[in-house]
């Protein structure tokens, strides 16, 4: 939901976002009027396009009571992470993730060629007391 500008109040879905500015562009609002210039392979004139919004002018819509809110996230009895509704209009109801991220992949958690193995890491070489391991300076 459009919680600031000339969309106030208005609903609608995210298109894109641009995390390096900060902004997201909602599917049909913010429109605005660009001048296009004739050319080779296309026709000018004056069209609608959806300008950016910033993040902090939108929020996401409770989904019991269908007024903006927060996002927190907690811990469910099985222990997966998931997004609830916080705030003054939330009903503290879980937010279910939109379908494009949950098609992303996991981090893969296989050591690589050139990752050090575990064992390495957590041998111990270095003995304060006996003066072990230290570098000679």
């Amino acid at each position: 939901m459009i919680i600031r500008g000339k969309d106030k109040g208005e609903t609608g879905l995210i298109k894109r976002v641009i995390r390096s500015q900060n902004r997201v562009i909602v599917e049909g609002k913010n429109l605005v009027k660009k001048h296009i210039k004739q050319g080779e392979g296309h026709t000018g004139g004056i069209f609608s396009i959806e300008a950016p919004l910033h993040v902090s002018n939108v929020q996401v819509v409770d989904p019991v009571t269908g007024k903006p809110c927060k996002v927190g996230y907690k811990y469910l009895e099985d222990g997966t992470k998931v997004r609830f509704a916080r705030g003054m209009n939330a009903s503290g109801a879980v937010i279910p993730r939109p379908e494009i991220l949950e098609r992303r992949k996991p981090r893969p958690t296989l050591s690589g060629p050139k990752d050090t193995p575990i064992e390495l890491v957590l041998e111990k070489t270095f003995d304060e007391k006996a003066g072990i391991g230290m570098p000679d300076l």
